[in-house]
């Protein structure tokens, strides 16, 4: 199953990951400049919810894909029980 991208998906993927690779590398900053605890436990969870959000939204997208795909009568000889199976690891993955 590959997953496509494109347009405003693509965009607002994209822009999550550039603004968690920014509050990564704030995290590290703050770390080498001996900020307090709490600040940099702060900006670490602002950026796992970003990545948490993009993996979401790359997943969501698959799925919609996938259903289409299905639909379609697309299964690129894959049955539904073994698409299920991948879509729950992926969602798992990210739990």
């Amino acid at each position: 199953m590959e997953v496509e991208l494109v347009g405003a998906d693509l965009k607002a993927v994209l822009n999550r990951l550039r603004r968690a690779q920014g509050q990564i590398s704030g995290v590290i900053r703050m770390i080498e400049e001996g900020r307090d605890c709490e600040d940099v436990v702060t900006q670490l969870a602002a950026a796992s919810r970003a990545l948490d959000r993009a993996g979401f939204a790359i997943i969501a997208t698959g799925l919609e894909q996938c259903v289409t795909d299905i639909e379609s009568g697309r299964k690129n000889g894959e049955g539904s029980e073994e698409m299920r199976a991948r879509l729950e690891k992926l969602f798992l993955s990210l739990a």
